[in-house]
């Protein structure tokens, strides 16, 4: 409740909550708010301007940019979501483990991170589809292995720490197991720069996931997804402006939002900062 208020008075991050919250809304309601269904096409109305009857316009098949958009804020943000989710479960338990233990198993499992973190993270991505192959699925699932090393830097750099302080010492003394300790101790303890980065994250997976749809590696058309949108649209970029603006508008505004939303979190959170609000 504290941390609410606090994120309240944090202008930004409120600013992030409210576009958020209107993304998950028309997410949620795309069938009802679309005045048109996002895969019909009409050749005879291709590529029209904004207008009383096409309020973003048409794209090069004569559907109606509005309703694609809308529905593509549903295909966005999941495939964001589970993107996250899944360098979430591949990175967190890896970093736990890494950390607490130390040894042999961390120096190996570092070196690991920092080959794959030798590469930056869009390439990682567009590496993993390569190999799988084109699609949504791939595409969430190259995206969240590209999350994973960065997860288990923070949770590893997080666990460092906490596995020092007096109630795991405590929790040792009386005979609790390794794994109960991390599990029960530790995780809920590096809660708070996973809901940070986790939040972030959402940005760097809307941006990357839209940027492998601008490549053709991600979302297949007819699929209304806004990366997919945007690469199509170069094409026509000079007769029909619209087409490529207000997908790109999309993406901007969402992941505007989710780094004002982060940026709020990371002050709410830090007990550091915590008089500045």
């Amino acid at each position: 409740m504290h941390t609410l208020k606090r994120m309240v008075k944090h202008r930004l991050a409120l600013v992030g909550m409210i576009i958020i919250l209107g993304f998950l809304v028309v997410a949620a309601f795309a069938p009802q708010l679309s005045p048109r269904d996002p895969l019909k096409f009409s050749l005879a109305n291709k590529l029209r301007p904004p207008s009383g009857e096409y309020m973003l316009g048409t794209d090069e098949l004569g559907r109606d940019l509005f309703s694609r958009i809308l529905h593509g804020t549903r295909v966005s943000l999941m495939m964001a979501v589970v993107s996250v989710a899944l360098g979430l479960v591949l990175g967190a338990p890896v970093g736990a483990v890494s950390g607490f233990y130390g040894g042999a198993s961390d120096i190996l499992t570092q070196r690991l991170v920092d080959v794959l973190m030798a590469f930056p993270g869009i390439l990682l991505a567009i590496m993993v589809v390569a190999v799988l192959g084109p699609g949504l699925w791939n595409t969430m699932l190259a995206v969240g292995i590209s999350f994973a090393p960065t997860y288990v830097r923070v949770v590893r750099s997080s666990v460092l720490e906490i596995r020092e302080r007096e109630f795991v010492e405590a929790a040792r003394a009386v005979g609790t197991s390794s794994l109960t300790i991390i599990r029960r101790h530790i995780l809920p303890n590096c809660l708070a720069p996973l809901i940070v980065l986790s939040t972030l994250q959402m940005a760097n997976a809307i941006l990357w996931a839209a940027g492998l749809g601008f490549l053709g590696l991600g979302a297949q058309p007819p699929t209304p997804e806004w990366g997919t949108m945007l690469g199509r649209s170069q094409t026509y970029i000079r007769v029909a402006p619209h087409y490529a603006m207000f997908p790109g508008a999309a993406i901007a505004l969402a992941v505007l939002g989710f780094n004002l939303l982060g940026d709020g979190l990371r002050d709410a959170l830090d007990p550091r900062l915590r008089g500045r609000l």
